[in-house]
């Protein structure tokens, strides 16, 4: 997303979002009570540490009760089933990963429809990296292309099943005519365990997952999924920097609310939201922890992030016959 987007959007935000200090809901004032955060995945990872730190800044800034609630379960399809059938009066709120915009592309039968739940906000993005595992001979992930083309299907890549990573793989495959032996994991403990081990040649995450290792020098990053290098590995060059036919590809973090929660508490909820990741603590931990670019984007627009994101991804699913799993 460009300045001149981001600009847009948060003059949007702010012509719009607007809210009083006290916001009527159903008769009380909100919050009424403990607001809980639901987080469909386990502590760990990125979604949940993210939640915990905007929660941490709300309780300082408004000295609310809002309660982090994990409830993991079928690549989150568990806890935002739950958001969906809560109350919708502004106690309950689901942050997600960017991997809840597929489920319904997977599982024809989810346990709750797209529209029970509204989106409010993405709060950021950033780039997937991919890595090797340091023996490996690959310096680029354009030297891993030219091998799977002489030896189609000989080297293994690792990436979380039913995930962004798993479907852009597809997509990298077919635009760019090579082909890998893709291995889908249930979550980001036993994918790294794997890459870390060297069971799998290559990896693909979140950088914000991937880091901490490739600092480590357990894992040899060899590409970024951005449309610029990544602030926490400047000298690893993009994918198109590397003539890899690819458009950008992050990973997101975002907001939904219950269907029908009053606007005004939405945009109450936005407001407070905002004001906790623009604080210089909050940003500083986002950018260095998760190399997050903060977004903030007002609904209409994380909305349509959100049907382009299907879109998009729906096509490579279908085109590719692919499988969560």
């Amino acid at each position: 997303m460009g300045v001149r987007r981001r600009a847009v959007l948060a003059g949007s935000v702010a012509a719009t979002l607007g809210a009083p200090a006290i916001v009527a809901a159903q008769g009380t004032a909100w919050p009424h009570g403990a607001i809980r955060f639901v987080v469909p995945f386990p502590p760990g990872g990125s979604t949940d540490p993210i939640t915990r730190i905007i929660q941490a800044k709300l309780i300082e800034l408004n000295g609310w009760n809002v309660v982090v609630d994990n409830k993991p379960g079928g690549t989150g399809v568990v806890g935002a089933a739950i958001a969906a059938k809560a109350p919708p009066d502004g106690q309950t709120w689901l942050f997600v990963f960017d991997s809840h915009v597929l489920n319904p592309l997977w599982t024809p039968n989810l346990p709750y429809r797209d529209a029970e739940l509204m989106p409010v906000m993405q709060i950021g993005r950033s780039a997937q990296g991919i890595a090797a595992y340091p023996t490996r001979p690959y310096k680029s992930f354009a030297e891993v292309i030219t091998a799977a083309k002489a030896s189609p299907g000989t080297i293994s890549v690792g990436a979380l099943a039913a995930s962004l990573a798993q479907i852009y793989l597809a997509f990298l495959q077919k635009e760019n005519g090579f082909q890998v032996n893709t291995i889908p994991y249930k979550g980001g403990g036993p994918l790294f365990q794997d890459a870390l081990g060297g069971v799998v040649d290559v990896s693909i995450s979140s950088l914000a997952n991937m880091m901490p290792h490739v600092r480590a020098g357990k894992l040899k990053l060899i590409g970024v999924t951005g449309e610029k290098r990544s602030a926490l590995a400047p000298d690893t060059p993009t994918l198109a920097e590397q003539g890899v036919k690819a458009p950008p590809s992050y990973a997101w973090w975002g907001v939904y609310a219950p269907a029908g929660t009053p606007a005004p508490i939405v945009a109450r909820m936005h407001e407070a939201i905002t004001k906790a990741v623009r604080t210089a603590d909050v940003t500083q931990k986002f950018v260095e922890q998760f190399d997050m670019e903060v977004v903030l984007s007002a609904p209409d627009a994380f909305a349509a992030l959100v049907r382009q994101e299907q879109e998009l991804w729906g096509k490579v699913i279908r085109d590719n016959n692919l499988k969560p799993e």
